[in-house]
């Protein structure tokens, strides 16, 4: 496995993605401020999110971090790693599983695996499946799915 590839500052050409490459990004503390401004924007005030009080008699007894700003994060991850600086031309889709609770103080990082290249040369490259994995500072695997994005040719 070879990560420099996966890992420097422009973007990764279709041609340069070998399966079984994997990265890891740096991790990104989870503040209440992230939470407070998310629900903001998103309007998603869901009390187990929102309200502490509330969350005490919930299963997890305290806030849990809202699931898509988790996936929210984990794409801004990404993005620092590198890889998709100028070759990404599109994102066309995902699959997405949150396997875990994460919580206010959590810190993640994110897992980039290349599971699968196809090539798609009348769309000027080809496209690359990722597996993501989000984790956190336990090592534990919280959110996890696969991004498919299409990439420019070199050619």
């Amino acid at each position: 496995m070879t990560t420099s590839r996966l890992t420097r500052p422009h973007g990764l050409y279709f041609e340069e993605f070998i399966i079984g490459d994997q990265t890891e990004s740096v991790g990104r503390t989870i503040t209440e401020a992230d939470v407070v401004n998310f629900a903001g924007l998103s309007g998603d005030y869901n009390l187990i999110h929102t309200d502490a009080e509330y969350s005490k008699g919930h299963m997890f007894g305290q806030r849990v971090v809202h699931g898509l700003l988790v996936l929210s994060i984990a794409s801004g991850l990404a993005v620092r790693l590198g890889f998709m600086e100028e070759t990404i031309l599109a994102f066309r889709g995902l699959e997405w599983k949150f396997t875990a609770p994460v919580f206010i103080g959590d810190t993640i990082r994110l897992r980039v695996t290349v599971e699968a290249v196809k090539p798609m040369p009348r769309l000027g490259g080809g496209l690359v499946t990722l597996k993501m994995e989000v984790v956190n500072q336990k090592d534990e695997v919280v959110n996890r799915g696969a991004w498919e994005v299409l990439c420019r040719s070199r050619g």
